[in-house]
């Protein structure tokens, strides 16, 4: 362990720069080296919730100035950090718990301090998507991130309209107060029969994580109170994707074509008036000269 922190200690941290640092979502043994070494070298640290930094840091042994950073100051918040990053201090930025930037005002903040032409390093770590994502299973190729839907009825029901034919998963994050109206709004919207994962105070000490068919994820929640209580992250098995165009199905056009240009010539028109695969539609096409 000492070698590993005086590694961490050789790598260059240059001041003048916000450093962007990954906390642990829940399990505070989840720091990561780097991460530990650089919250003791910054000369202060902007925080989502400096409450909750400051019990996290007071776990660690660091005590540093903190800056409020939230969705409610973080013009104000920038404008500081920039203050200080001219100055020639190094600044860290944290979320509440996670990777900053993801949901989180540290995404704008990293607009402002780049756009005033200074450096931002990000240092990875715990990140509550990948947890998720990395326990979900094969039926999770490719993914979009949600983060948040919105509150209201209406306007949760027409965001989630417009994701009906999506083929990635669709990864979300919820609070407790609102995961039974939410996980039944996308069972409506997206139907019963795909797949959820409902990750639940994700690394802490009441974990837990549940697969199961979307139409039953009500009942799954309301069967115990205590499933309804922590921060979810819920990953949402995506569409089917379309059916791959017949290899038959566009023989008629194909022959017509084929009669006045090349076969080349002919798979790319059909292509652009069917939508249909080039690859199919030149297979075919070879299949349709040699007949």
């Amino acid at each position: 362990m000492a070698d590993l922190l005086s590694f961490a200690a050789t790598q260059q941290y240059p001041a003048a720069t916000l450093y962007v640092v990954a906390t642990p979502i829940g399990n505070l043994a989840d720091i990561t080296l780097r991460a530990m070494h650089l919250l003791n070298l910054v000369d202060r640290i902007a925080a989502e919730d400096t409450r909750t930094t400051g019990q996290m840091l007071s776990r660690y042994g660091i005590s540093k100035p903190l800056i409020p950073a939230h969705q409610h100051n973080e013009h104000e918040a920038a404008a500081r950090i920039i203050e200080h990053l001219r100055a020639g201090e190094r600044v860290a930025y944290v979320s509440d718990a996670g990777t900053p930037g993801i949901s989180d005002p540290g995404a704008k903040i990293v607009d402002a301090v780049r756009a005033a032409g200074l450096t931002v390093v990000p240092l990875p770590g715990c990140s509550a998507l990948a947890t998720a994502l990395s326990a979900a299973g094969a039926w999770v190729d490719t993914f979009t991130f949600v983060g948040f839907l919105p509150t209201k009825a209406r306007q949760r029901a027409q965001y989630l309209e417009s994701w009906l034919t999506h083929v990635p998963a669709l990864v979300l994050y919820e609070a407790p107060h609102r995961i039974l109206e939410t996980v039944a709004a996308l069972a409506l919207a997206l139907g019963g029969e795909r797949r959820i994962l409902i990750g639940r105070e994700l690394t802490k000490l009441h974990e837990s994580l549940h697969v199961c068919p979307l139409g039953e994820a009500s009942a799954w929640l309301e069967a115990d109170a205590n499933r309804q209580r922590g921060e979810f992250v819920l990953v949402v098995q995506g569409a089917a994707p379309p059916a791959e165009t017949g290899a038959t199905e566009h023989d008629a056009m194909l022959k017509i074509l084929l009669e006045e240009v090349s076969a080349s010539t002919a798979v790319k028109l059909a292509a652009a008036l069917t939508g249909a695969s080039r690859k199919v539609l030149y297979a075919r096409a070879l299949e349709l000269k040699q007949d």
